[in-house]
């Protein structure tokens, strides 16, 4: 059975796509998504549920919150490029990581 994908959704596994291995905070792909925090979040807490993301508490630096990472799975790496090829990268309009 073929998932049925939300237009943010594939925005951000296309976000992950640009560099799969690296760590992100939620903010950063925020910003990089255009994705309010709102969307965002529970997108990502659904994605970790089902092992196609991994998630990791930052130690915080002294008086400042730890903060929530995220980067795909091996599970959740295969799943986005299968998912690429319906939906090119560059098809929803994202900025890439490290750009803008």
């Amino acid at each position: 059975m073929k998932a049925r994908l939300s237009p943010q959704t594939l925005r951000l596994f296309e976000a992950f796509l640009v560099a799969p291995s690296e760590w992100r905070y939620g903010y950063d792909i925020s910003r990089n998504t255009g994705l309010k925090s709102g969307t965002l979040y529970p997108i990502l807490m659904r994605l970790a549920e089902r092992d196609l993301l991994e998630t990791s508490w930052e130690s915080p630096e002294a008086g400042k919150p730890a903060r929530h990472l995220y980067r795909l799975t091996p599970n959740g790496l295969q799943f986005a490029r299968q998912h690429r090829l319906a939906f090119p990268i560059g098809h929803l309009g994202t900025a890439a990581f490290g750009e803008g």
